[in-house]
């Protein structure tokens, strides 16, 4: 059997949050929990912090400093659009408009994850050192985002 790439892992992990969305957005209509989408979310937040701690620093070092600057603003855009849909859902916010807000966020997420993963997916697999690969994979393992994080981009 053939191990996981760091770049498969990580499309991976895009594919878990996407499907929590969909999952959330499927049920919206009959009134179903809003856990499947607190949950994409703090996966977001979390895979948003693991890119920019672990993963960017080495791709810029090794020269990809115009696709990182475009992820990072991208990851802000990402952040805002997370903050407005729990905003919505926590001022008791009608499901046509948490609909709308969450179908936005997956959408941008689409379109970021359609440059990432074949761009600097692909070159982490062929640029990162062993000890950031593994310093990577441990995190995606077990690792959790700091309290108060907020990535580098976000409007707050």
């Amino acid at each position: 059997m053939e191990q996981e790439t760091l770049g498969g892992a990580l499309e991976r992990e895009h594919r878990l949050i996407d499907g929590g969305i969909e999952a959330y957005l499927a049920g919206l209509d009959a009134g179903g929990s809003p856990k499947p989408l607190a949950t994409a979310l703090e996966g977001l937040r979390r895979h948003i912090y693991l890119e920019e701690q672990f993963l960017f620093p080495p791709l810029k070092a090794a020269g990809l400093m115009g696709p990182i600057f475009v992820m990072l603003r991208e990851h802000g855009g990402l952040w805002d659009a997370m903050d407005a849909v729990e905003s919505l859902q926590a001022g008791g916010a009608d499901a046509s408009a948490l609909r709308a807000s969450a179908t936005e966020l997956l959408a941008q997420l689409d379109r970021h994850n359609s440059k990432e993963e074949p761009i600097l997916y692909t070159q982490a697999d062929q640029i990162l050192s062993a000890a950031a690969e593994t310093e990577l994979s441990d995190f995606l393992t077990t690792g959790t985002t700091p309290d108060g994080w907020v990535c580098s981009a976000a409007s707050r």
